[in-house]
């Protein structure tokens, strides 16, 4: 599915009428543009679904000694993302993914661009996890997932409660990670 940026103009013009402005006073006139332009950016993951991420971003490498069961944890990712009820953003986010390795491993700029790719849709921070632990088993061949996710959410910071400084956090696990309270608590502790 494209993004229809010609669309996405005429209904940002639409809003600023419904919001009493007008859209071809200095300041707005290129709104509209500059709207769609963005939004085809920041919802770029719209575009493809976890198939095709995991598809577009499957370099790994063969590593028979990958089974030790040695954690690989990647922590702290920045990303952001829009929240689907409201169309808010999500910011200040960190994702911290790890997975055990089951013969091979994922170049680690990849699981970035994997957490990054996911968040570029209307997402929920817990869909965000789940996708996330899907792209990455299916490109590793590993069920021994885990995602963690801090984030706040301006839906509960600007509008509704403004309750500034709560954070979010969710954690997906998956496999060994959802069943072993040893390897919980040592991602844990690789979390501090």
């Amino acid at each position: 599915m494209a993004i229809d940026k010609d669309k996405i103009r005429e209904h940002i013009r639409g809003i600023l009428e419904a919001l009493g402005d007008d859209p071809d006073r200095e300041g707005l006139k290129d709104t509209p543009e500059r709207v769609a332009n963005m939004y085809e950016e920041v919802f770029a993951g719209m575009n493809y679904t976890n198939d095709e991420i995991a598809d577009m971003f499957d370099k790994t490498f063969e590593q028979p000694d990958a089974d030790s069961g040695d954690m690989v944890l990647v922590k702290d990712i920045d990303v952001f993302s829009y929240c689907e009820h409201h169309i808010a953003l999500m910011y200040d986010m960190t994702v911290s993914v790890a997975y055990i390795p089951k013969g091979k491993v994922i170049g680690l700029s990849k699981i970035a661009r994997i957490a990054d790719m996911v968040c570029r849709r209307l997402q929920l921070q817990e869909r965000i996890g789940t996708d996330i632990a899907y792209i990455m088993s299916k490109v590793t061949n590993s069920d021994d997932i885990a995602v963690v996710i801090k984030g706040n959410h301006s839906c509960m910071t600007a509008r509704g409660i403004k309750k500034n400084g709560v954070q979010t956090v969710t954690t997906t696990l998956r496999g060994r990670f959802e069943t072993d309270a040893t390897l919980q608590n040592r991602l844990m502790m690789s979390l501090k």
